[in-house]
This record gives structure tokens, C-alpha cells and sequence, in this order.
């Protein structure tokens, strides 16, 4: 299992991707598991369908800094599988 959490900065550009209307379900899905793994004391990964929409997130050209910020994040937290 990871032994990451989000970061502040990545914290921070998730809270303001999840509170704007404009983002899509993808980056809200990839924001919405980034910060849930802000918490320092809680030992969580990215599920694959998060994961998978990280991925889109980042791989689309539309797609802002700060989603792309909780999207990798969120990627960065998910369990490799062996």
C-alpha cells in the first residue's frame, strides 16, 4: 500500500476544482479522492474507477492546472497491482 497522502498545494487545488461548477465529473471524481487522502493519519488508495478517471483527466488537453494537480495526485495514490 502507498505510503502517501496529498499534499497541501494538491489539497488545495482539489478543494477549489470540487467547488467550481465548470469542472467535469472526471476531475471532480479525481478531486473528490485526492482529498480524501489529505488526511495525514488515514491510510487510503485511489480505486481503479477513480483512477481511470484521473487518467482522462490527465490526458486531456481541455483540462485545467488545478484539476490535472488532484488528478495526478489522486494517481499517485493508487495500490500498484503486483
Amino acid at each position: 500500500m502507498p505510503n502517501k497522502n496529498t499534499g497541501d498545494k494538491a489539497a488545495s487545488a482539489a478543494s477549489q476544482v470540487l467547488r467550481d461548477g465548470r469542472t467535469s465529473k472526471e476531475s471532480k471524481s479525481a478531486a473528490a479522492s485526492a482529498l480524501s487522502q489529505a488526511d495525514k493519519t488515514a491510510i487510503k488508495t485511489t480505486s481503479d474507477d477513480v483512477a481511470e478517471a484521473a487518467s482522462d483527466v490527465m490526458s486531456s488537453a481541455e483540462t485545467g492546472k488545478k484539476s490535472k494537480t488532484a488528478a495526478g495526485s489522486a494517481l499517485s495514490q493508487k495500490e500498484k497491482k503486483s
